[in-house]
């Protein structure tokens, strides 16, 4: 058995909750329940779940807000944290660079299931929770402009400088990371989603399989259709719909 803990200021949620995780996944049995930080923290103290359902808005503060004094108090979080909200743009945009779970209120059951089904494989593997580290301090610095992102592949998490990734390609519902000094990562997410994260830091989309970092653009060639050159003497074409766009970029530069 799973043992969780689910932290929310509203009892009706925690009542949906544990009847949700009762049917699709009777493996995870919740040991334990609090409804603010301070109780929160004496509960994950006591019981060390190793999974914690965590609302943001708690009554006497935030979720993020039971993640520091658990730091403050322990050093780390050695739990796999999934957190529970209503649509926040700014936290959702953190979970996603920290590769942090996360579920929106009311909560999906098919969303439910994809959550949980990384949950079983994050503890087959005992990762390692550097990525809450990286939350913590976008948090506490309340930066917009996010400088590292984690990213899960089957080996573990890592953390990389945003700045750092050369291109992005994709494959069904597999992206692959190139990213300076390191070998190829495969992550287990859609080129979408990181075209979504990333378009605003320098990142674009210039055909269905490549999202690249204009910063590494070597070259453009029109001939033979259009590709580009990177900075890794990599060739990638360029869509017909994506070339007027990719031009008044570089025109911009």
């Amino acid at each position: 058995m799973i043992n969780a803990i689910l932290i929310d200021d509203d009892s009706n949620l925690r009542d949906g909750m544990r009847e949700l995780l009762s049917f699709y996944a009777p493996d995870i049995a919740i040991v334990g329940e609090a409804e603010d930080v301070t109780s929160g923290v004496a509960v994950i103290d006591k019981l060390k779940p190793q999974v914690v359902f965590l609302d943001i808005q708690l009554n006497d503060g935030t979720g993020f807000d039971v993640l520091e004094k658990l730091a403050q108090k322990n050093g780390s979080t050695n739990a796999h944290i999934v957190f529970i909200t209503a649509h926040e743009e700014y936290a959702i945009k953190a979970f996603r660079f920290s590769a942090l779970d996360f579920l929106l209120k009311p909560v999906d059951p098919d969303e439910l299931e994809t959550v949980i089904a990384k949950i079983r494989t994050v503890l087959e593997k005992n990762n390692s929770y550097a990525h809450i580290d990286l939350l913590l301090e976008n948090i506490r610095k309340k930066v917009d402009n996010f400088k590292r992102i984690a990213l899960t592949t089957s080996e573990g998490i890592h953390l990389f400088e945003v700045s750092d990734i050369i291109r992005c390609e994709g494959e069904d519902n597999y992206t692959t990371f190139y990213i300076k000094n390191n070998k190829p990562l495969i992550i287990s997410r859609t080129l979408k989603e990181y075209e979504e994260m990333l378009s605003e830091y320098g990142f674009e989309r210039i055909h269905q399989s490549h999202l690249i970092n204009i910063a590494y653009l070597k070259s453009y060639v029109k001939k033979d259709g259009g590709y580009v050159v990177m900075a890794d003497n990599t060739q990638l074409p360029i869509s017909q719909r994506k070339k007027e766009r990719l031009q008044e970029i570089i025109k911009s530069l």
